[in-house]
């Protein structure tokens, strides 16, 4: 699909990455742009329309779909990651990123489906990592929900493919967002990343691997489990 013209979406698009789409989509020519937040309030980017959107609120979820019903391109961006870890985190904590990752992002596609069909059948994009196919000793929760929305795009993919739908998964490691200024570790550029995944869709990609880092690991995954895991192994 062209960019130019279309219709989109993109949940979490009051900072980080989601802002950086709402940007790129503009940059190119997008006819409208809604910035999904959970406080709309929050967004503050000059010519989107912003709609309150809590992905893991159904109420929110299904008034966002009655509203945007011109909607040729879904960006599933929102994110949490809580830090818990597996053997001493609260469990409400892991709970919450699955919450956010795996079924968020299928309630938003569930609601928004039948527009993308309506409306030619578009392109879907669900923004993934690098720790969809391994896990990191800081973020374990997260690496899990990431992995069970890997799988989950992987299924919409297939369920999708009658009404003609592009589905699209992004992985990435880490950006220079606010959300990392606490780490030190490369970091991609968000909006480098956002014109990467948008080119992805206008090529018709169904997987964009944007960053050396998530080469490195898909790279990685046809050889032994050594090569992810080489403390344990």
């Amino acid at each position: 699909m062209q960019i130019n013209g279309a219709t989109a979406l993109v949940t979490g698009a009051n900072r980080g990455l989601g802002r950086r789409f709402a940007q790129a989509l503009l940059d190119r020519g997008a006819a409208k742009v809604y910035a999904g937040a959970r406080d709309p309030e929050s967004v503050d980017l000059p010519g989107v329309v912003p709609v309150r959107l809590d992905i893991t609120d159904p109420a929110q979820v299904a008034a966002a779909a009655a509203l945007a019903t011109d909607v040729d391109l879904l960006i599933n961006n929102a994110g949490s990651s809580a830090g818990a870890g597996f053997l001493g985190g609260d469990l409400a904590d892991i709970r919450y990123d699955m919450e956010t990752h795996y079924f968020g992002t299928l309630s938003v596609t569930r609601a928004f489906a039948p527009a993308l069909a309506a409306n030619g059948g578009g392109a879907l994009v669900n923004v993934l990592s690098v720790l969809s196919w391994t896990s990191s000793p800081l973020f374990p929760a997260y690496s899990a929900a990431k992995a069970a929305q890997l799988s989950l795009t992987n299924g919409l993919r297939l369920a999708l493919a009658d009404q003609k739908t592009l589905v699209t998964a992004l992985h990435v490691g880490y950006m220079d967002t606010d959300l990392t200024t606490h780490i030190d570790a490369p970091k991609s550029d968000p909006l480098v990343i956002a014109n990467l995944l948008l080119d992805g869709v206008e090529a018709g990609q169904p997987e964009v691997v944007a960053d050396e880092t998530s080469r490195r690991v898909r790279g990685a995954l046809s050889g032994p489990l050594s090569l992810l895991f080489p403390d344990v192994t």
